[in-house]
């Protein structure tokens, strides 16, 4: 076989190779590739509602029961007492009140990925995720949340291994988190039907690195529960966080985190 030939049978090979390449990804970007849809104010209405559904364990009311004379038993009827009556009528509500995360709370992560020239996305999530409110009157006054970040799972168990391994080093930086800095007067009190949209700023711990962040979040109460949804953009380097790119995959060099978080009142 002369070089000739020798060569043109390795461009169509190559190109053949390409071929298939770009078919596989575009078959993966458009049948295969499953990550879930943005966070949206609807995703919020449902979490609440699925979560005010969840049955309350309330203590029940039970008066003790003493002995009578008579040996029988009987209801205590002991007078209050008068005194702590008084005291507890004198106390004044602050106005301060404590949420803290419940079921329906999720918090991930998602990029742009360029698979072999296709155009898709990169999105992992979890529910392995605590945190806590506190308002008094109209103003937030504290605010944060912990992610366990090697619980994120997307649809895609290679992608898992990379995030885990050498993008975040769960190993070594198993969370994430944030937390407001400063006070923040929302406008509205914290009662059944409030809404609000508004900016928050605070800082964000992540790869052992924390940074000062601002964005935007909608909130709402409803079934007394609060929700919070909100996206908060992200550039890997700032994180000291290695490119997540691999052969024939281009991650952008910027993400968002996206979180939709659910609190009760304690």
């Amino acid at each position: 076989m002369s070089l000739k030939r020798l060569g043109i049978r390795l461009v169509i090979a190559v190109l053949a190779l390409a071929t298939l390449a770009v078919g596989g990804a575009w078959v993966y970007a458009t049948f295969i590739n499953d990550a879930a849809e943005e966070f949206e104010v609807a995703d919020l209405d449902e979490r609440l509602d699925a979560s005010a559904e969840q049955p309350s364990e309330e203590p029940q009311d039970t008066e003790p029961e003493v002995a009578t004379q008579d040996g029988t038993a009987g209801t205590d009827v002991t007078q209050p007492d008068e005194t702590a009556q008084s005291e507890d009528a004198t106390e004044v509500d602050d106005g301060t009140q404590l949420w803290i995360t419940t079921e329906g709370s999720e918090v991930g992560y998602r990029v742009s990925e360029v698979l072999f020239g296709i155009d898709t996305e990169g999105v992992g999530r979890t529910e392995d995720v605590t945190g806590s409110v506190t308002l008094d009157d109209t103003t937030m006054t504290e605010a944060e949340f912990t992610v366990d970040v090697a619980s994120m799972k997307s649809d895609d168990g290679r992608r898992d291994g990379q995030f885990r391994g050498r993008i975040m080093e769960t190993q070594i930086f198993p969370t994430a988190s944030f937390a407001l800095t400063s006070p923040i007067d929302l406008g509205v009190t914290a009662t059944e039907g409030a809404i609000l949209d508004t900016t928050i700023s605070g800082e964000l711990t992540m790869h052992g690195v924390t940074n000062p962040v601002s964005f935007e979040i909608a909130a709402k109460i409803e079934g007394n529960r609060l929700g919070v949804i909100g996206t908060i953009p992200v550039t890997f380097v700032d994180y000291d966080i290695v490119d997540p790119s691999i052969t024939g995959i281009t991650v952008k060099p910027e993400g968002v985190i996206e979180f939709v978080l659910v609190f009760i009142r304690q």
